[in-house]
Protein backbone atom coordinates (compact mmCIF):
# COMPACT_ATOMS: atom_id res chain seq x y z
CA UNK A 1 0.00 0.00 0.00
CA UNK A 2 2.89 2.60 0.86
CA UNK A 3 4.44 1.76 -2.35
CA UNK A 4 1.13 2.41 -4.18
CA UNK A 5 0.80 5.63 -2.56
CA UNK A 6 4.10 6.63 -3.31
CA UNK A 7 3.98 5.72 -7.01
CA UNK A 8 0.78 8.30 -6.78
CA UNK A 9 3.01 10.66 -5.29
CA UNK A 10 5.19 11.04 -8.05
CA UNK A 11 2.52 10.93 -11.16
CA UNK A 12 0.99 13.65 -9.73
CA UNK A 13 4.58 15.74 -9.08
CA UNK A 14 5.33 14.91 -12.81
CA UNK A 15 1.92 16.16 -13.97
CA UNK A 16 2.54 19.47 -11.37
CA UNK A 17 5.70 19.92 -13.21
CA UNK A 18 4.41 19.42 -17.06
CA UNK A 19 1.21 21.80 -16.31
CA UNK A 20 3.52 24.15 -14.97
CA UNK A 21 5.90 23.79 -17.40
CA UNK A 22 2.94 24.31 -20.28
CA UNK A 23 1.89 27.32 -18.28
CA UNK A 24 5.45 29.07 -18.32
CA UNK A 25 5.85 28.76 -21.51
CA UNK A 26 2.02 30.48 -22.88
CA UNK A 27 3.30 33.68 -20.24
CA UNK A 28 6.76 33.58 -21.64
CA UNK A 29 4.60 33.57 -25.25
CA UNK A 30 2.09 36.42 -23.98
CA UNK A 31 5.21 38.54 -22.64
CA UNK A 32 6.70 38.09 -25.76
CA UNK A 33 3.46 39.10 -27.89
CA UNK A 34 2.73 42.20 -25.84
CA UNK A 35 6.12 43.22 -25.71
CA UNK A 36 6.12 42.91 -29.65
CA UNK A 37 2.85 45.08 -29.76
CA UNK A 38 4.04 47.85 -27.80
CA UNK A 39 7.27 47.87 -29.95
CA UNK A 40 5.20 47.99 -33.29
CA UNK A 41 2.88 50.32 -31.71
CA UNK A 42 6.16 52.93 -30.76
CA UNK A 43 7.83 52.70 -33.95
CA UNK A 44 4.65 52.93 -36.23
CA UNK A 45 2.92 55.49 -34.25
CA UNK A 46 1.76 57.99 -36.75
CA UNK A 47 2.14 61.51 -34.85
CA UNK A 48 -0.48 64.34 -35.83
CA UNK A 49 1.72 67.53 -37.16
CA UNK A 50 1.19 70.18 -34.84
CA UNK A 51 0.89 72.71 -37.56
CA UNK A 52 -1.89 70.50 -39.06
CA UNK A 53 -3.38 70.18 -35.39
CA UNK A 54 -3.44 74.37 -35.26
CA UNK A 55 -4.97 74.70 -38.62
CA UNK A 56 -7.80 72.16 -37.71
CA UNK A 57 -8.53 73.76 -34.92
CA UNK A 58 -9.21 77.24 -37.07
CA UNK A 59 -10.56 75.83 -40.00
CA UNK A 60 -15.23 75.08 -39.84
CA UNK A 61 -15.22 72.09 -39.31
CA UNK A 62 -17.83 71.81 -41.89
CA UNK A 63 -16.10 68.57 -43.62
CA UNK A 64 -18.24 69.17 -46.61
CA UNK A 65 -15.78 68.32 -49.36
CA UNK A 66 -16.02 71.52 -51.33
CA UNK A 67 -12.08 72.13 -51.48
CA UNK A 68 -12.03 68.51 -53.17
CA UNK A 69 -10.60 66.98 -49.75
CA UNK A 70 -12.32 64.58 -48.04
CA UNK A 71 -12.73 66.68 -45.32
CA UNK A 72 -11.20 69.30 -43.02
CA UNK A 73 -8.16 66.85 -41.27
CA UNK A 74 -7.30 65.93 -44.89
CA UNK A 75 -7.31 69.62 -46.02
CA UNK A 76 -5.75 70.68 -43.42
CA UNK A 77 -2.73 68.29 -43.95
CA UNK A 78 -2.83 69.60 -47.57
CA UNK A 79 -2.38 73.00 -46.01
CA UNK A 80 0.24 72.21 -43.49
CA UNK A 81 2.43 70.31 -46.88
CA UNK A 82 1.97 73.52 -48.89
CA UNK A 83 -0.70 71.20 -51.79
CA UNK A 84 -3.15 73.79 -51.80
CA UNK A 85 -4.30 77.52 -50.45
CA UNK A 86 -6.35 78.85 -47.78
CA UNK A 87 -9.04 80.34 -50.00
CA UNK A 88 -9.68 77.31 -51.96
CA UNK A 89 -11.96 76.39 -48.49
CA UNK A 90 -14.98 78.75 -48.61
CA UNK A 91 -16.64 78.18 -45.27
CA UNK A 92 -13.90 79.09 -42.91
CA UNK A 93 -14.34 82.75 -41.96
CA UNK A 94 -12.18 85.67 -42.82
CA UNK A 95 -10.95 85.57 -39.13
CA UNK A 96 -9.95 82.02 -39.29
CA UNK A 97 -8.17 82.21 -42.51
CA UNK A 98 -6.28 84.67 -41.14
CA UNK A 99 -4.80 82.55 -38.23
CA UNK A 100 -4.38 80.00 -40.36
CA UNK A 101 -2.17 82.06 -42.83
CA UNK A 102 -0.27 82.64 -39.47
CA UNK A 103 0.61 79.35 -38.90
CA UNK A 104 1.47 78.82 -42.23
CA UNK A 105 3.28 81.57 -42.41
CA UNK A 106 2.26 82.93 -46.06
CA UNK A 107 0.31 86.02 -47.09
CA UNK A 108 -3.50 85.66 -46.82
CA UNK A 109 -5.12 87.30 -50.40
CA UNK A 110 -8.80 88.74 -49.52
CA UNK A 111 -11.06 87.78 -51.91
CA UNK A 112 -14.59 88.54 -52.45
CA UNK A 113 -17.16 86.81 -50.75
CA UNK A 114 -19.28 84.38 -53.64
CA UNK A 115 -22.66 82.79 -54.28
CA UNK A 116 -23.63 79.30 -55.85
CA UNK A 117 -25.79 79.64 -58.70
CA UNK A 118 -27.28 77.01 -61.26
CA UNK A 119 -27.03 78.05 -64.81
CA UNK A 120 -29.99 76.47 -65.89
CA UNK A 121 -33.83 78.14 -65.84
CA UNK A 122 -35.33 75.05 -67.61
CA UNK A 123 -37.24 72.89 -65.09
CA UNK A 124 -40.29 70.61 -65.93
CA UNK A 125 -42.18 74.23 -66.94
CA UNK A 126 -39.20 75.06 -69.52
CA UNK A 127 -36.98 72.06 -70.12
CA UNK A 128 -38.79 69.23 -72.85
CA UNK A 129 -38.49 65.53 -72.00
CA UNK A 130 -36.96 63.12 -74.42
CA UNK A 131 -38.39 60.67 -72.24
CA UNK A 132 -39.83 59.43 -69.06
CA UNK A 133 -37.13 58.74 -66.83
CA UNK A 134 -38.20 55.59 -64.00
CA UNK A 135 -35.22 54.54 -61.88
CA UNK A 136 -32.47 55.67 -58.94
CA UNK A 137 -34.21 59.56 -58.20
CA UNK A 138 -31.21 60.77 -58.72
CA UNK A 139 -29.36 63.26 -60.97
CA UNK A 140 -26.08 61.37 -61.07
CA UNK A 141 -28.23 57.91 -61.87
CA UNK A 142 -30.56 59.77 -64.38
CA UNK A 143 -27.68 61.13 -66.02
CA UNK A 144 -25.71 57.94 -66.97
CA UNK A 145 -29.08 57.21 -69.13
CA UNK A 146 -28.87 58.64 -72.37
CA UNK A 147 -27.52 62.00 -70.57
CA UNK A 148 -30.41 62.23 -68.48
CA UNK A 149 -34.21 62.42 -69.81
CA UNK A 150 -33.99 66.24 -70.91
CA UNK A 151 -33.66 66.69 -74.79
CA UNK A 152 -31.40 69.54 -73.69
CA UNK A 153 -28.33 67.67 -72.38
CA UNK A 154 -26.71 70.27 -70.50
CA UNK A 155 -29.59 71.59 -68.41
CA UNK A 156 -30.57 70.62 -64.47
CA UNK A 157 -32.22 67.15 -64.06
CA UNK A 158 -33.94 68.25 -60.95
CA UNK A 159 -33.21 65.18 -59.04
CA UNK A 160 -31.55 67.19 -55.83
CA UNK A 161 -28.12 65.66 -55.56
CA UNK A 162 -27.08 69.23 -55.20
CA UNK A 163 -29.59 69.76 -52.35
CA UNK A 164 -28.82 66.46 -50.66
CA UNK A 165 -25.18 67.51 -49.67
CA UNK A 166 -25.76 71.13 -49.10
CA UNK A 167 -24.31 71.74 -45.13
CA UNK A 168 -26.18 75.05 -45.00
CA UNK A 169 -29.71 73.65 -46.55
CA UNK A 170 -29.51 76.54 -49.31
CA UNK A 171 -30.67 75.08 -52.50
CA UNK A 172 -34.46 74.17 -53.39
CA UNK A 173 -35.55 71.76 -55.26
CA UNK A 174 -39.03 72.91 -57.01
CA UNK A 175 -40.43 71.66 -60.04
CA UNK A 176 -37.82 69.89 -61.30
CA UNK A 177 -34.96 72.77 -60.62
CA UNK A 178 -32.49 73.70 -58.19
CA UNK A 179 -32.97 77.07 -57.43
CA UNK A 180 -29.21 78.37 -54.51
CA UNK A 181 -30.31 81.11 -51.47
CA UNK A 182 -27.92 83.53 -51.78
CA UNK A 183 -28.25 84.60 -48.09
CA UNK A 184 -27.88 80.64 -46.65
CA UNK A 185 -25.05 80.12 -49.18
CA UNK A 186 -21.63 79.78 -48.07
CA UNK A 187 -20.03 79.03 -51.58
CA UNK A 188 -18.33 75.81 -49.65
CA UNK A 189 -18.92 74.20 -53.01
CA UNK A 190 -20.35 70.78 -51.96
CA UNK A 191 -22.78 71.13 -54.57
CA UNK A 192 -20.42 71.81 -57.45
CA UNK A 193 -18.85 68.77 -56.76
CA UNK A 194 -22.14 66.91 -56.46
CA UNK A 195 -23.79 67.92 -60.10
CA UNK A 196 -23.01 65.25 -62.61
CA UNK A 197 -24.00 68.34 -65.19
CA UNK A 198 -20.84 70.21 -63.81
CA UNK A 199 -23.91 73.55 -64.07
CA UNK A 200 -23.92 74.81 -61.02
CA UNK A 201 -20.87 78.05 -60.28
CA UNK A 202 -19.65 80.22 -57.81
CA UNK A 203 -20.35 84.02 -58.96
CA UNK A 204 -19.35 87.42 -56.84
CA UNK A 205 -21.85 87.90 -53.78
CA UNK A 206 -22.56 91.59 -55.07
CA UNK A 207 -22.85 90.25 -58.76
CA UNK A 208 -26.04 92.01 -60.40
CA UNK A 209 -26.98 89.10 -63.09
CA UNK A 210 -25.75 85.76 -63.92
CA UNK A 211 -26.45 83.76 -66.89
CA UNK A 212 -29.34 81.13 -66.28
CA UNK A 213 -27.93 78.50 -69.30
CA UNK A 214 -24.98 76.30 -70.11
CA UNK A 215 -26.55 74.93 -73.26
CA UNK A 216 -23.43 75.33 -76.02
CA UNK A 217 -26.21 74.15 -79.07
CA UNK A 218 -27.47 76.85 -81.88
CA UNK A 219 -30.09 78.49 -81.72
CA UNK A 220 -32.54 76.26 -83.53
CA UNK A 221 -31.73 73.26 -80.91
CA UNK A 222 -32.10 75.12 -78.16
CA UNK A 223 -35.71 76.52 -78.90
CA UNK A 224 -36.50 72.68 -79.43
CA UNK A 225 -35.06 71.92 -75.97
CA UNK A 226 -36.22 74.82 -73.64
CA UNK A 227 -38.22 77.86 -73.23
CA UNK A 228 -35.54 80.07 -71.54
CA UNK A 229 -32.48 78.83 -72.90
CA UNK A 230 -30.04 80.71 -74.35
CA UNK A 231 -30.52 80.66 -78.35
CA UNK A 232 -26.60 82.78 -79.00
CA UNK A 233 -28.09 85.73 -80.19
CA UNK A 234 -25.34 88.18 -78.95
CA UNK A 235 -27.63 90.93 -77.66
CA UNK A 236 -26.75 90.99 -74.67
CA UNK A 237 -22.69 91.53 -75.84
CA UNK A 238 -23.85 94.04 -78.29
CA UNK A 239 -25.71 95.80 -75.99
CA UNK A 240 -24.01 95.78 -73.44
CA UNK A 241 -22.33 99.28 -72.80
CA UNK A 242 -19.23 98.73 -71.06
CA UNK A 243 -18.49 95.81 -72.94
CA UNK A 244 -18.20 93.54 -69.94
CA UNK A 245 -20.21 90.45 -72.07
CA UNK A 246 -18.60 88.43 -75.04
CA UNK A 247 -20.24 85.19 -76.70
CA UNK A 248 -18.00 81.66 -75.89
CA UNK A 249 -19.40 78.70 -77.24
CA UNK A 250 -22.84 80.38 -77.75
CA UNK A 251 -23.30 81.22 -74.42
CA UNK A 252 -22.49 85.20 -72.95
CA UNK A 253 -19.65 85.11 -70.73
CA UNK A 254 -19.92 87.88 -68.00
CA UNK A 255 -16.94 89.83 -66.70
CA UNK A 256 -18.51 91.19 -63.57
CA UNK A 257 -14.83 93.02 -63.30
CA UNK A 258 -16.45 95.48 -65.70
CA UNK A 259 -20.15 95.15 -65.09
CA UNK A 260 -21.67 98.06 -63.55
CA UNK A 261 -25.34 96.38 -62.85
CA UNK A 262 -26.96 98.69 -65.70
CA UNK A 263 -28.73 95.29 -66.81
CA UNK A 264 -29.33 96.32 -70.47
CA UNK A 265 -28.40 92.18 -70.87
CA UNK A 266 -31.71 91.36 -69.14
CA UNK A 267 -33.72 94.30 -70.55
CA UNK A 268 -32.56 93.31 -74.44
CA UNK A 269 -32.47 89.17 -73.64
CA UNK A 270 -35.56 87.90 -75.82
CA UNK A 271 -35.34 84.74 -73.79
CA UNK A 272 -34.92 85.88 -70.42
CA UNK A 273 -31.80 83.75 -69.80
CA UNK A 274 -29.77 86.74 -68.00
CA UNK A 275 -31.18 86.85 -64.71
CA UNK A 276 -31.78 90.07 -62.30
CA UNK A 277 -30.82 89.01 -59.03
CA UNK A 278 -31.94 92.01 -57.12
CA UNK A 279 -28.67 93.29 -56.00
CA UNK A 280 -28.13 96.73 -56.84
Amino acid sequence: MNNLLTELGKIDLETLKTVGIVAGIFVGIAIVIVALILVVNKVFKVNMDEKVTKILENLAGANCGGCGCSGCSGFAKKLADGECEINQCHVTSPEKKAEIAAILGVELHEEERTVAVVKCNGGAENAADAFEYVGNPTCAANNTLLGGNKVCKYGCLGCGDCKSVCPENAIDVSGKLAKVNPDACTSCGACINACPKHIIERIPASAPVYVACNSQCKGKEVMNACKVGCIACGMCAKKCPHGAITMVNNLPVIDYSKCTGCKTCVAVCPRHTIIDRGVC
